[in-house]
């Protein structure tokens, strides 16, 4: 299928919670191409970047006026032990973020003609056989599944026919400046970069590059709209991921981690096992019908890439 032309015309995007990993990438990408992209931050340093505190309507609601683009990545990361006080913060910042930018875009003049707002391919449930996609992918009922059903759920409560709603359902993103590969990269030079409990878990992931022209991809695309996957078309097991990671870096050894092992370290690394054990078998069938055409569809080519740089 020949890949979607998109219009290069300079667009006026507006990030919210846009100073992490995702959002400074996606910053970057859409700058370079002239577009003017404004971030809502509760903590403003830089020029474009406008205080908000993610729970009240203000003065940054006017940056919505005229805009082309709404993309919301605002909420408490997930890469924390879930503390019933984690839990709470958790799923408080995905939903007021998300109940008061509706707010701001209900009272614009003239609102932005596309929201694309952050979801999880951990929406998902546990399976290494099940590969999922958006029409039957098995959604299941556990804290993390639950927290993203609730996102998506009060993201697309409120319909305006003028306004294309997009969840990006996205999976692990592999980056060098943040997110999980320089952890990755850190275990494997330290020959711990075996498999993680059987490693029969599937990862599912992107290239940061991937990213962030899916994400253009969808801005363009008038016809896509819903929950979208954002995550490369090839998942493989925790085993190989982990195994091509080692010749990549060329790391003769490393060191398989069970269960037990992975339970009492990430007490110590204050996070949860889930973010490793649980398998995450997803397939971007949206993307791939309607023509997006992936730099890096293959985790070889994605990890030469990254660590090339």
């Amino acid at each position: 299928m020949k890949e979607f032309i998109m219009n290069p015309r300079q667009m006026k995007i507006i990030i919210a919670g846009g100073t992490g990993f995702l959002g400074e990438n996606l910053k970057k990408y859409f700058t370079e191409k002239g577009n003017q992209v404004y971030i809502l931050t509760r903590n403003p340093q830089r020029e474009n970047e406008i205080r908000w505190d993610a729970q009240t309507l203000g003065k940054w609601k006017n940056i919505l006026e005229n805009a082309d683009v709404l993309i919301n990545l605002t909420g408490k990361s997930v890469d924390c032990r879930y503390t019933e006080k984690n839990k709470r913060e958790i799923y408080a910042s995905r939903m007021e973020s998300t109940a008061i930018l509706q707010q701001a875009v209900d009272n614009c003049i003239n609102q932005p003609k596309v929201w694309l707002n952050a979801s999880s391919a951990t929406i998902y449930t546990h399976s290494e056989k099940h590969l999922n996609i958006e029409e039957n992918g098995i959604i299941g009922d556990d804290f993390s599944m639950n927290i993203c059903k609730s996102w998506e759920q009060e993201f697309f409560r409120l319909k305006d026919e003028n306004l294309r709603k997009v969840a990006l359902r996205t999976s692990i993103v592999l980056g060098n400046k943040g997110g999980a590969f320089p952890k990755l990269k850190l275990i494997t030079r330290l020959l711990l970069g075996g498999k993680q409990g059987r490693g029969d878990q599937k990862v599912s992931w992107i290239h940061i590059d991937d990213f962030c022209r899916a994400v253009e991809y969808i801005i363009y695309n008038e016809n896509m709209s819903g929950a979208i996957n954002i995550t490369a078309p090839n998942p493989l097991s925790n085993h190989e991921f982990m195994l091509k990671l080692r010749n990549a870096m060329k790391v003769p050894l490393g060191l398989n981690a069970k269960v037990w092992q992975l339970e009492i370290a990430s007490i110590f690394l204050q996070t949860e096992t889930e973010l490793l054990l649980k398998s995450r078998n997803v397939y971007p069938e949206k993307l791939m019908k309607n023509g997006f055409l992936f730099s890096f569809s293959d985790i070889e080519s994605t990890f030469l890439s990254l660590l090339k740089n």
